[in-house]
């Protein structure tokens, strides 16, 4: 059984890494922490003209023909260099979902764009109850002619405050069964009625509230079928998780090699402490942890790709990464010490970062539930 990556997809991931290494330092990630807009607009293009942001869509869009297992490679390789901006929320949890659930003029419409860099997208789905369910679906969409009209709130959206299209996710019937009445829209993000206000967050990066103010958006705007959205939502979801936990691989990865050569080099009583057997079995606890986490996801990635069923891998691929991440941001922590926890030192970007990417797209508890639910059944 070969696990190992293809030739292309090496040369991705040595690519990826030399050209972040360069353009990515942790200089401009702490820069675009506090930049207003949350990432570099000549970055953005370099990674544009690259084909990273068309790479999984077919060649008659503008894209580079990959697969989701080429586009893992790419989010690992983010992960690890804690890259900023809107390449997930663009290209995962938009162009991705506008491909599976587009028509044909949605799809000429807009992957293009995103595949050359000059669109944004992100997705509007969470609300106040923050779940990942149907029945927290309830911003109203009301039919009106040949429009619908869009009111209410969603949270921890994004990159909203730069998007030029919003995926938003809407009720527009109600009944007794929550999944159904579900339906998915493509908004322009600057139509009159739309306010995005950038959160305060852990990570610092630019999650929004966003809140739609009778927004008229046309019927022809809808993503997939009227009252037929959950699917759509529900195959977003999985890849998104899967997608969440290969960056958060990708920054474990990181982690354990920073900690590893602090080991080696920092010297109390007279000898390195890598010597010691306690920090010794930390840093054997977190290589075992990546490994594993390394293992389930590009499972649950393989998968995905070759259109199989994946929603035990998918699950215990989050619900382990999500766990697995903690422990060795954790572990991190205590080899490093004090210094760890200071913000001129790289440990606390990625340790920030884990526990944001903890709770995206259903936390290990979430997908612990989903995992009990599938061994019952």
């Amino acid at each position: 059984m070969d696990l190992g990556l293809s030739e292309p997809q090496e040369m991705l991931r040595k690519m990826a890494r030399d050209f972040l290494a360069t353009e990515c330092p942790k200089s401009l990630v702490r820069e675009m922490e506090e930049d207003s807009t949350g990432h570099p607009p000549q970055l953005w293009q370099s990674m544009a003209e690259l084909g990273w942001q068309g790479l999984p869509f077919p060649e008659m869009y503008g894209g580079g023909e990959g697969g989701f297992l080429d586009l893992a490679v790419l989010l690992e390789e983010m992960g690890r260099a804690c890259l900023p901006g809107p390449f997930f929320c663009t290209v995962v949890l938009g162009g991705l979902t506008i491909l599976d659930a587009g028509n044909e003029t949605q799809k000429k419409d807009l992957l293009p764009a995103i595949a050359e860099g000059k669109m944004i997208v992100t997705l509007a789905l969470t609300e106040p109850g923050g779940g990942f369910i149907p029945s927290e679906i309830d911003l109203e969409a009301v039919a009106d002619g040949d429009n619908f009209v869009l009111t209410g709130t969603k949270l921890f959206v994004p990159d909203a405050h730069v998007a030029d299209c919003l995926i938003v996710v809407a009720r527009t019937a109600k009944g007794s069964d929550p999944e159904a009445g579900i339906t998915v829209f493509l908004v322009d993000a600057k139509l009159p009625g739309i306010s995005p206000v950038v959160l305060s967050s852990l990570a610092k990066d630019k999650q929004c509230e966003v809140v739609f103010d009778k927004v008229r958006v046309p019927a022809g705007s809808v993503l997939g079928e009227v009252n037929g959205g959950w699917p759509v939502v529900a195959r977003l979801l999985q890849r998104a998780a899967v997608a969440k936990s290969v960056e958060m691989v990708g920054g474990a990865q990181q982690v354990l090699e920073m900690t590893v050569d602090y080991a080696k080099e920092r010297v109390q009583f007279d000898k390195p402490i890598g010597s010691f057997q306690a920090v010794q079995h930390h840093c054997a606890n977190m290589a075992l942890d990546v490994d594993s986490a390394r293992f389930l996801v590009y499972q649950a990635a393989w998968k995905m790709d070759e259109g199989l069923p994946c929603e035990m891998e998918v699950a215990t691929a989050k619900a382990w990464t999500s766990d697995a991440c903690k422990r060795v941001c954790s572990l991190g922590h205590q080899v490093h010490g004090a210094i760890g926890f200071t913000l001129d030192h790289d440990m606390q970007l990625y340790s920030r970062r884990a526990k944001a990417a903890e709770a995206a797209y259903g936390d290990a508890d979430f997908h612990r539930e989903a995992v009990a639910a599938m061994i019952e059944a």
